[in-house]
Protein backbone atom coordinates (compact mmCIF):
# COMPACT_ATOMS: atom_id res chain seq x y z
CA UNK A 1 0.00 0.00 0.00
CA UNK A 2 2.65 2.43 0.80
CA UNK A 3 4.53 1.90 -2.75
CA UNK A 4 1.24 1.86 -4.26
CA UNK A 5 0.62 5.57 -2.60
CA UNK A 6 4.36 6.74 -3.52
CA UNK A 7 4.27 5.55 -7.46
CA UNK A 8 0.33 7.68 -7.26
CA UNK A 9 2.01 10.65 -5.63
CA UNK A 10 4.74 10.25 -8.40
CA UNK A 11 2.31 10.31 -11.48
CA UNK A 12 0.47 13.21 -9.89
CA UNK A 13 3.82 15.43 -9.63
CA UNK A 14 4.54 14.08 -13.27
CA UNK A 15 0.84 15.27 -14.16
CA UNK A 16 1.32 18.49 -12.57
CA UNK A 17 4.99 19.44 -14.05
CA UNK A 18 3.24 18.16 -17.81
CA UNK A 19 0.76 20.78 -16.92
CA UNK A 20 2.85 23.43 -16.07
CA UNK A 21 4.71 22.65 -19.42
CA UNK A 22 1.51 22.77 -21.02
CA UNK A 23 0.22 25.83 -19.55
CA UNK A 24 3.49 28.02 -20.48
CA UNK A 25 3.31 26.68 -23.99
CA UNK A 26 -0.08 27.57 -24.86
CA UNK A 27 0.87 31.23 -23.13
CA UNK A 28 3.31 31.65 -25.32
CA UNK A 29 1.40 31.00 -27.98
CA UNK A 30 -0.99 32.92 -27.29
CA UNK A 31 0.91 36.11 -26.53
CA UNK A 32 2.53 35.30 -30.09
CA UNK A 33 -0.55 35.55 -32.23
CA UNK A 34 -1.89 38.63 -29.90
CA UNK A 35 1.52 40.17 -30.92
CA UNK A 36 0.57 39.10 -34.69
CA UNK A 37 -2.68 40.47 -34.52
CA UNK A 38 -1.26 44.03 -33.10
CA UNK A 39 1.00 43.90 -36.41
CA UNK A 40 -1.72 43.12 -38.88
CA UNK A 41 -4.00 46.26 -37.25
CA UNK A 42 -0.72 48.43 -37.83
CA UNK A 43 -0.45 47.13 -41.24
CA UNK A 44 2.43 45.19 -40.97
CA UNK A 45 1.54 41.53 -41.42
CA UNK A 46 -0.43 39.48 -43.46
CA UNK A 47 -4.44 38.07 -42.24
CA UNK A 48 -3.81 34.65 -44.22
CA UNK A 49 -0.75 33.92 -42.19
CA UNK A 50 -3.22 34.70 -38.96
CA UNK A 51 -5.42 32.45 -40.21
CA UNK A 52 -3.15 29.61 -40.57
CA UNK A 53 -1.18 30.13 -37.58
CA UNK A 54 -4.51 30.18 -35.44
CA UNK A 55 -6.25 27.23 -37.12
CA UNK A 56 -3.06 25.10 -36.20
CA UNK A 57 -2.88 26.71 -32.60
CA UNK A 58 -6.63 25.53 -32.62
CA UNK A 59 -5.81 22.37 -33.82
CA UNK A 60 -3.20 21.62 -31.09
CA UNK A 61 -5.30 22.61 -27.95
CA UNK A 62 -8.49 20.90 -28.95
CA UNK A 63 -6.48 17.98 -29.05
CA UNK A 64 -4.36 18.19 -26.47
CA UNK A 65 -6.12 20.48 -23.47
CA UNK A 66 -7.90 17.67 -21.57
CA UNK A 67 -5.09 15.43 -21.27
CA UNK A 68 -4.01 18.54 -18.70
CA UNK A 69 -7.46 19.05 -17.26
CA UNK A 70 -7.76 22.30 -19.21
CA UNK A 71 -10.77 21.12 -21.03
CA UNK A 72 -12.50 24.76 -21.08
CA UNK A 73 -9.54 25.73 -23.35
CA UNK A 74 -10.37 22.72 -25.45
CA UNK A 75 -13.87 23.70 -25.97
CA UNK A 76 -12.92 27.24 -26.48
CA UNK A 77 -10.02 25.70 -29.59
CA UNK A 78 -12.99 23.57 -30.64
CA UNK A 79 -15.34 26.52 -31.63
CA UNK A 80 -12.35 28.76 -32.69
CA UNK A 81 -11.42 26.08 -35.28
CA UNK A 82 -15.27 25.77 -36.46
CA UNK A 83 -15.46 29.21 -36.61
CA UNK A 84 -12.66 29.31 -39.18
CA UNK A 85 -13.81 26.53 -41.08
CA UNK A 86 -14.25 27.14 -44.80
CA UNK A 87 -13.47 30.80 -44.55
CA UNK A 88 -11.67 31.70 -47.54
CA UNK A 89 -11.65 35.61 -47.48
CA UNK A 90 -12.09 37.08 -44.51
CA UNK A 91 -12.78 40.45 -43.77
CA UNK A 92 -10.07 42.13 -41.54
CA UNK A 93 -12.61 42.76 -39.25
CA UNK A 94 -12.42 38.98 -38.29
CA UNK A 95 -9.67 39.96 -36.32
CA UNK A 96 -11.63 41.55 -33.61
CA UNK A 97 -13.67 38.31 -33.15
CA UNK A 98 -10.70 36.62 -33.03
CA UNK A 99 -9.13 38.50 -30.35
CA UNK A 100 -12.24 37.57 -28.36
CA UNK A 101 -11.47 33.87 -28.53
CA UNK A 102 -7.68 34.66 -27.63
CA UNK A 103 -8.54 36.63 -24.42
CA UNK A 104 -10.77 33.40 -23.16
CA UNK A 105 -8.01 31.08 -23.76
CA UNK A 106 -5.82 33.28 -21.94
CA UNK A 107 -8.05 33.40 -19.32
CA UNK A 108 -8.03 29.79 -18.71
CA UNK A 109 -4.59 29.45 -19.45
CA UNK A 110 -3.87 32.04 -16.47
CA UNK A 111 -6.51 30.40 -14.22
CA UNK A 112 -9.39 33.31 -14.52
CA UNK A 113 -11.54 31.08 -15.56
CA UNK A 114 -13.36 28.79 -12.83
CA UNK A 115 -13.36 25.43 -13.68
CA UNK A 116 -16.49 25.01 -12.65
CA UNK A 117 -18.07 27.38 -14.74
CA UNK A 118 -21.11 27.27 -16.51
CA UNK A 119 -19.50 26.05 -20.12
CA UNK A 120 -23.04 27.03 -21.64
CA UNK A 121 -22.57 30.67 -20.81
CA UNK A 122 -18.41 30.13 -21.49
CA UNK A 123 -19.48 29.05 -25.22
CA UNK A 124 -22.64 31.61 -25.71
CA UNK A 125 -19.89 34.48 -24.93
CA UNK A 126 -18.05 33.48 -27.93
CA UNK A 127 -18.89 35.41 -31.61
CA UNK A 128 -21.66 32.93 -33.40
CA UNK A 129 -20.11 31.74 -36.68
CA UNK A 130 -22.28 33.90 -39.56
CA UNK A 131 -22.43 33.49 -43.04
CA UNK A 132 -20.26 36.36 -44.40
CA UNK A 133 -23.14 37.24 -46.78
CA UNK A 134 -25.42 36.74 -44.13
CA UNK A 135 -26.24 40.53 -44.60
CA UNK A 136 -28.61 42.18 -41.82
CA UNK A 137 -29.70 38.88 -40.18
CA UNK A 138 -29.85 38.88 -36.58
CA UNK A 139 -28.07 36.59 -34.62
CA UNK A 140 -30.22 34.54 -32.11
CA UNK A 141 -29.37 33.31 -28.68
CA UNK A 142 -30.40 29.54 -29.90
CA UNK A 143 -27.28 27.30 -29.99
CA UNK A 144 -27.83 24.32 -32.54
CA UNK A 145 -24.65 21.56 -32.44
CA UNK A 146 -24.84 19.69 -36.02
CA UNK A 147 -23.34 16.02 -35.45
CA UNK A 148 -22.09 15.79 -39.23
CA UNK A 149 -19.08 14.97 -41.13
CA UNK A 150 -17.55 18.08 -43.47
CA UNK A 151 -19.60 17.83 -46.87
CA UNK A 152 -21.70 19.79 -49.49
CA UNK A 153 -24.98 18.16 -46.85
CA UNK A 154 -23.34 19.71 -43.51
CA UNK A 155 -22.75 23.36 -45.89
CA UNK A 156 -26.58 23.70 -46.81
CA UNK A 157 -28.00 22.38 -43.11
CA UNK A 158 -26.06 25.00 -41.79
CA UNK A 159 -26.57 27.68 -44.13
CA UNK A 160 -30.43 27.02 -43.39
CA UNK A 161 -29.96 27.37 -39.79
CA UNK A 162 -28.19 30.32 -39.87
CA UNK A 163 -30.35 31.88 -42.01
CA UNK A 164 -33.26 31.58 -39.27
CA UNK A 165 -30.25 33.45 -36.68
CA UNK A 166 -28.75 30.68 -34.61
CA UNK A 167 -25.80 30.36 -33.66
CA UNK A 168 -23.97 27.01 -35.04
CA UNK A 169 -21.44 25.00 -34.64
CA UNK A 170 -20.14 21.71 -35.98
CA UNK A 171 -18.95 18.69 -34.77
CA UNK A 172 -17.76 16.07 -36.85
CA UNK A 173 -17.08 12.69 -33.96
CA UNK A 174 -20.38 11.52 -32.14
CA UNK A 175 -17.77 10.16 -29.69
CA UNK A 176 -16.24 13.64 -29.08
CA UNK A 177 -19.96 15.15 -29.38
CA UNK A 178 -21.70 13.48 -26.50
CA UNK A 179 -19.27 15.52 -23.59
CA UNK A 180 -19.52 18.76 -25.33
CA UNK A 181 -23.32 18.08 -25.36
CA UNK A 182 -23.34 17.48 -21.49
CA UNK A 183 -20.93 20.69 -20.68
CA UNK A 184 -22.60 23.26 -23.12
CA UNK A 185 -26.71 22.17 -23.00
CA UNK A 186 -27.29 23.37 -26.80
CA UNK A 187 -30.63 23.79 -27.63
CA UNK A 188 -31.20 21.80 -30.61
CA UNK A 189 -28.67 18.84 -31.66
CA UNK A 190 -28.98 17.77 -35.36
CA UNK A 191 -27.53 14.44 -35.81
CA UNK A 192 -26.42 12.71 -38.92
CA UNK A 193 -27.73 9.23 -39.24
CA UNK A 194 -24.15 7.98 -40.55
CA UNK A 195 -21.78 8.81 -38.45
CA UNK A 196 -18.25 6.56 -38.22
CA UNK A 197 -18.01 4.41 -35.02
CA UNK A 198 -21.02 5.42 -33.23
CA UNK A 199 -24.13 6.20 -35.26
CA UNK A 200 -26.80 8.98 -35.16
CA UNK A 201 -29.45 7.10 -33.70
CA UNK A 202 -26.99 5.61 -30.97
CA UNK A 203 -26.19 8.95 -30.43
CA UNK A 204 -29.51 10.05 -30.49
CA UNK A 205 -30.97 6.70 -28.30
CA UNK A 206 -27.87 7.74 -25.96
CA UNK A 207 -28.87 11.44 -25.42
CA UNK A 208 -32.65 10.58 -24.49
CA UNK A 209 -31.70 8.22 -21.88
CA UNK A 210 -29.25 10.32 -19.94
CA UNK A 211 -30.72 12.85 -17.29
CA UNK A 212 -27.71 14.93 -18.20
CA UNK A 213 -29.25 15.11 -21.59
CA UNK A 214 -32.88 13.53 -21.81
CA UNK A 215 -33.97 17.48 -22.09
CA UNK A 216 -31.71 18.83 -25.10
CA UNK A 217 -33.89 18.69 -28.09
CA UNK A 218 -32.29 16.47 -30.91
CA UNK A 219 -33.68 15.97 -34.95
CA UNK A 220 -32.11 12.92 -37.15
CA UNK A 221 -31.04 14.06 -40.60
CA UNK A 222 -30.53 11.05 -43.20
CA UNK A 223 -31.55 10.16 -46.84
CA UNK A 224 -32.68 6.93 -45.63
CA UNK A 225 -36.25 5.79 -46.51
CA UNK A 226 -38.49 6.95 -44.27
CA UNK A 227 -39.77 2.81 -43.96
CA UNK A 228 -36.54 1.73 -43.43
CA UNK A 229 -36.07 -0.75 -40.56
CA UNK A 230 -32.81 1.09 -39.38
CA UNK A 231 -35.04 3.80 -38.25
CA UNK A 232 -37.20 1.56 -36.29
CA UNK A 233 -34.12 1.81 -33.35
CA UNK A 234 -34.45 5.60 -33.24
CA UNK A 235 -36.35 7.32 -30.11
CA UNK A 236 -40.44 8.32 -31.03
CA UNK A 237 -39.79 11.67 -29.68
CA UNK A 238 -36.83 12.19 -32.01
CA UNK A 239 -37.95 14.27 -35.16
CA UNK A 240 -36.25 13.50 -38.45
CA UNK A 241 -35.45 15.43 -41.11
CA UNK A 242 -35.14 13.68 -44.34
CA UNK A 243 -32.53 14.90 -47.12
CA UNK A 244 -34.22 15.57 -50.26
CA UNK A 245 -37.44 17.73 -51.88
CA UNK A 246 -39.22 17.36 -47.94
CA UNK A 247 -35.80 18.64 -46.32
CA UNK A 248 -37.63 22.19 -45.98
CA UNK A 249 -40.65 20.91 -44.90
CA UNK A 250 -39.16 18.35 -42.80
CA UNK A 251 -36.66 21.49 -40.47
CA UNK A 252 -39.52 23.49 -40.32
CA UNK A 253 -41.64 21.15 -38.94
CA UNK A 254 -39.17 19.55 -36.29
CA UNK A 255 -37.92 22.79 -35.13
CA UNK A 256 -41.62 23.15 -34.10
CA UNK A 257 -41.91 20.32 -32.85
CA UNK A 258 -38.61 21.01 -30.41
CA UNK A 259 -40.12 24.74 -29.56
CA UNK A 260 -37.47 26.39 -31.63
CA UNK A 261 -39.51 28.73 -34.37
Amino acid sequence: MVHDGKYAGEVSEIADVLRVEFADEARDRLQSIDLQMTEIRRGEGELADLIKTVREMALRFRGSASNFGLWQLGLIAHRLEDFLANVKKPPLAIIDDIQKFIDAMVDVVDGRTDQDADATLLVRGLPAKVRLDAGAIEVRDVEVLLVMLHGTGTHFVEREMQACGYRVSTCTSAFEALPMIVRTQPDMVIISAVMPELSGIDLAAALIAMPATRNVPCALITSLDPNDDYLAFLPDRVPVIHKGPSFADDLAEALSSLFLI
